[in-house]
């Protein structure tokens, strides 16, 4: 069961590294447990630039792009505790020398971070056709997740409550199977979850312009991730920090790959 949910090529990295990630990991996990700072639906959306950073991280991995040093961390899954571990120890850097304008210092620092791994990871090259079908995909991914959004917050108002990080949760998935139905569709890719793969290989459907029959793929991620919001809107209504800090989980899960596609598409199809 555990090997239809793990993308393929999960490993754990050399013992060394895995050591050392461990220890930074917890060693923020006590400091954060230790000052808490507060959390608030800006904050939590403050984080998405860290949410891309551990995709072009993973893409820079992916590409061999990395120095044999580094790219253990940017493995799969130790790229999350990498990135975990910077994102919190930002968070506590914001929190107690900005903490007047901690969203906005969570975020600038993630983007300072994400900009250059952005630029190592194009300096390897460019697909001017994966480029193309990367930017159509995320063009494609905006009136969709608006509709979605919209529709969400008519059917069940109580929704709002979750406001930006819900907003980013239905974005999310929505840019991950729109543009995970391009790669499949147009450029060859394939999809390393099973059971994403299952969704992505059912045969008879009628094929849609652009995303071909990967629309199935999409229609179940934008279902998901819609119901979770909502099941989610009384639990950020009822214990905010904690609601947030889940759903935002949640959002990192959509976006986080969806990144990850766009990125690898734009300098490896």
């Amino acid at each position: 069961m555990v090997g239809a949910l793990l993308p393929a090529g999960t490993t754990l990295p050399p013992l060394p590294h895995l050591v050392v990630l461990l220890l930074a990991t917890a060693g923020v996990v006590a400091a954060l447990r230790r000052r808490r700072p507060a959390v608030t639906g800006r904050r939590v959306l403050a984080l998405a630039p860290w949410m891309a950073l551990g995709s072009a991280a993973h893409v820079l991995y992916v590409v061999d792009a990395l120095q044999p040093l580094l790219a253990p961390f940017a493995g799969s899954p130790a790229v999350y505790l990498t990135v975990g571990a910077l994102a919190g120890a930002a968070w506590l850097a914001a929190d107690a020398a900005r903490p007047d304008r901690i969203a906005a210092t969570i975020a600038a620092a993630g983007a300072l971070c994400l900009v250059p791994v952005v630029a190592v990871a194009v300096g390897t090259g460019v697909s001017p056709v994966g480029a193309r079908w990367s930017t159509l995909a995320l063009a494609l991914t905006v009136p969709v997740a608006g509709a979605t959004w919209a529709g969400l917050t008519r059917a069940r108002p109580e929704t709002r409550v979750t406001g930006g990080v819900g907003g980013l949760a239905v974005f999310g998935h929505a840019l991950d199977g729109v543009s995970t139905a391009v790669g499949t569709t147009q450029l060859g890719f394939g999809e390393r979850t099973p059971l994403s793969r299952i969704l992505l290989e059912v045969g008879g459907l009628p094929s849609l312009p652009v995303i071909g029959e990967g629309w199935l793929f999409l229609l179940v991620k934008l279902a998901v991730a819609s119901a979770v919001v909502w099941l989610f809107a009384a639990y950020v209504r009822e214990e905010p920090a904690e609601g947030y800090l889940l759903l935002g989980f949640v959002a990192a899960m959509g976006l986080g790959p969806a990144a990850h596609n766009l990125l690898l598409f734009s300098v490896a199809a």
